[in-house]
This record gives structure tokens, C-alpha cells and sequence, in this order.
């Protein structure tokens, strides 16, 4: 098959596995605990608070800075780990806390213009899988800990379920999750790739940089509206999440729930900053080091120039 056809094809695919990529819609809003001190697993506290305050400033095309969300080095594994120990956490069963998770990694191939190779690592800390997958696919840790929140509230009520199906990767809205990813790593690693799919091959996903017409819910009654997405990271997280807040969600980021309320997105805004700040925050305006957006297909050599 020749290099053009083998495009045509990849692309029908991807157009066609979309429904099954998308993660589940999550309509409710988002609660997120108080930071605490480290106490043992079964003594932390309920999560106590929302997730941030009134998103009055809400831009659905500029949700998230490419600079925050490609930055790789944003946090260390030991920065993740104190972040984790520092989350109120309450299981909703016998599952660990995401600081006292473990689990043999299995050894992950590189996957061109999207990850590095990941060698094998036995009983390792969630806090070190995390980090391993944002630098080998070159995504923000602090996204990866955000979306383990948004889509599972895995940091602050994690539960057997919430460990299978993390960050939500083949877990459409209309059918049921595709058993084959579950699981921990399996489910940040996938997240990771698709995002860095989305940046590789822009053109063959629906949601671009650019105008775009993103419905406010599954419902299409509810309807949609023109959005101006400004960055690819923006973009991202529409493929991921293909949903905007209407305006009642807006109007009420801890519920009740309206009839077209859809809070992925919005509670991805809120959880990003209350715990890290401004997600539209860009430490160097005006440059981008190319290898971040995987110019000419390569992501940035691992010298750690990003370490703030």
C-alpha cells in the first residue's frame, strides 16, 4: 500500500473510531478536596470543597495554554508524589490512595510522532507512572493529575472502578467502556497517546484550532455554538471531551445539573486552577520551543530545559 493511500485509510480510521475513543461525559460537577497533611490512608479526611471558584472568566476557546499543557518537566515524580500525600482522600471501597498505589509497569514500545519507549518498572508509585508517561509523550504531569480527577475523582475517592477506567479513554457516552484498556497505567498511557495523536494529526480529528461548532451535550437538542479554539491544547481536550458548559452551567459550576449541563471541560478549567493556577498561563509569551507541538513530527530531547 503506498504512502498515500495508507493516509486515506488512517484517516477513515480515526474518523471512525472516534465514538469509541471519546471518554464518558461526566455530568455532574466535579468535588475536589482540601490539600491535608499526609496522615495514613484510612484516617484522611472527605473531600470537603468544590472545585474553584466562579468560572466567570471561562473562555471556551482558550481553555488551556499549549505552554501548560506540554511541558513535560512541570512537576517531578517527588513533587507528584507530596501533591498526592497532600489530597484529602476518602476510598470508596478498598482501594488505595493514588499516593499508596503500585503496580508493575510492563515495558511499552515507542509509538512514532506520539510517545518514546517506556521501559518495564516493578511495584511502582503512581506518583512515577505518571511522570514516565508525560515525558515519554510529552504532556503536562499536572494534566494527566487533573484528568485522573475529572474523569474518576481518582485523587480524592478512588475506587476499584475509578482505577480501571482512570482517565476515561474508550469510555464513550452512548456505550459501554472497552475492557481492553482498563487499567491503571493502561488508561494514563492511552490518554497521554491520544493527546499526543490529536497534536500529530490534527486534520484527521473533528475539533481543530480554528472556528468550530461544539454542542453544549450528547443531546443535540441542546444545541451548540460557534467557539474560536486558539491552541492546539484547546483543541485537545475538545476531541477528548467534545463538550462546552451552556450557560446554566456556568451560572452553576457546583450544581444542581441542568437538562444540558455537561461539566467536563469547565471542571478541567477549575481543577487546573485551584491546584496549579491560571491554566492559560504561558511562562515565555510570544515562544514556543518547537519540539513541544512535535514540530516535523519530534518531541523535545530529555535535558530537562522546561524544569521551572
Amino acid at each position: 500500500m503506498n504512502l498515500a493511500r495508507r493516509r486515506v485509510v488512517a484517516v477513515v480510521l480515526a474518523a471512525a473510531a472516534t465514538l469509541a475513543v471519546l471518554p464518558a461525559l461526566g455530568t455532574g460537577p466535579v468535588a475536589e478536596a482540601e490539600s491535608t497533611g499526609r496522615t495514613a490512608p484510612a484516617e484522611r479526611a472527605a473531600p470537603a470543597a468544590t472545585a474553584a471558584a466562579t468560572p466567570s472568566d471561562f473562555d471556551p476557546g482558550d481553555i488551556i495554554s499549549d505552554d501548560s499543557f506540554y511541558n513535560p518537566y512541570a512537576m517531578t515524580a517527588d513533587q507528584v508524589q507530596r501533591f498526592l500525600e497532600q489530597r484529602a482522600c476518602t476510598p470508596k471501597d478498598a482501594s488505595p490512595c493514588l499516593a499508596d498505589f503500585r503496580m508493575d509497569v510492563p515495558r511499552t514500545a515507542a509509538s512514532p510522532e506520539r510517545c518514546a519507549a517506556i521501559p518495564a518498572k516493578k511495584n511502582e508509585r503512581a506518583s512515577s507512572i505518571i511522570v514516565r508517561i508525560a515525558q515519554a509523550c510529552t504532556i503536562s504531569p499536572r494534566v494527566l493529575l487533573v484528568l485522573l480527577q475529572k474523569e474518576q475523582s481518582l485523587l480524592t475517592t478512588p475506587s476499584a472502578g475509578g482505577y480501571q477506567k482512570a482517565t476515561g479513554y474508550a469510555c464513550p457516552d452512548t456505550a459501554a467502556c472497552d475492557a481492553r484498556y482498563f487499567g491503571f497505567f493502561n488508561q494514563v498511557y492511552r490518554a497521554a497517546w491520544q493527546f499526543r495523536e490529536y497534536t500529530a494529526h490534527p486534520g484527521d480529528w473533528r475539533y481543530r484550532i480554528g472556528a468550530n461548532a461544539i454542542q453544549y451535550h450528547p443531546d443535540a437538542t441542546c444545541g451548540s455554538s460557534r467557539v474560536e479554539v486558539v491552541n492546539q491544547a484547546t483543541a485537545n481536550l475538545y476531541n477528548y471531551t467534545p463538550y462546552q458548559p451552556d450557560k446554566q452551567t456556568l451560572s452553576h459550576p457546583t450544581g444542581p445539573s441542568g437538562a444540558c449541563s455537561a461539566y467536563g471541560n469547565l471542571n478541567f478549567s477549575r481543577l487546573y486552577e485551584r491546584w496549579f493556577g491560571d491554566p492559560r498561563t504561558v511562562r515565555y509569551p510570544g515562544f514556543q520551543l518547537p519540539c513541544l507541538i512535535y514540530t516535523g513530527g519530534y518531541g523535545c530531547t530529555p535535558l530537562r530545559p522546561f524544569q521551572d
